[in-house]
């Protein structure tokens, strides 16, 4: 098997707390995505947060992270990040529902 080349890629999942619901975050953050290259979904919970996943370069993930926090500074009050496993099955970021 070939080694893998290019960046390093990553999987990150982060809760959003805060007024993040009803805010148009999903819309903006496919929008977002699409300017990074990155893979991925963003859905509301029915606690009241939103559940982003991102999977990409890892540079393009921080990236893309510091760009929806940065648009939502205003209605997160706290992210939760996590490290996940890189699934290589996504072709796109969409909005799950």
């Amino acid at each position: 098997m070939a080694a893998e080349t290019g960046p390093p890629r990553v999987r990150r999942r982060v809760t959003y707390f805060g007024r993040v619901q009803g805010v148009f975050f999903r819309a903006t953050a496919a929008e977002l995505a699409s300017g990074f290259g990155v893979v991925g979904y963003v859905r509301n919970a029915p606690d009241g947060t939103v559940e982003l996943e991102t999977e990409g370069a890892a540079d393009q993930v921080d990236a893309f992270l510091q760009a929806v926090a940065r648009h939502f500074r205003q209605n997160i009050t706290r992210a939760q990040i996590e490290e996940r496993p890189i699934r290589h099955d996504e072709t796109r970021f969409q909005v799950r529902y």
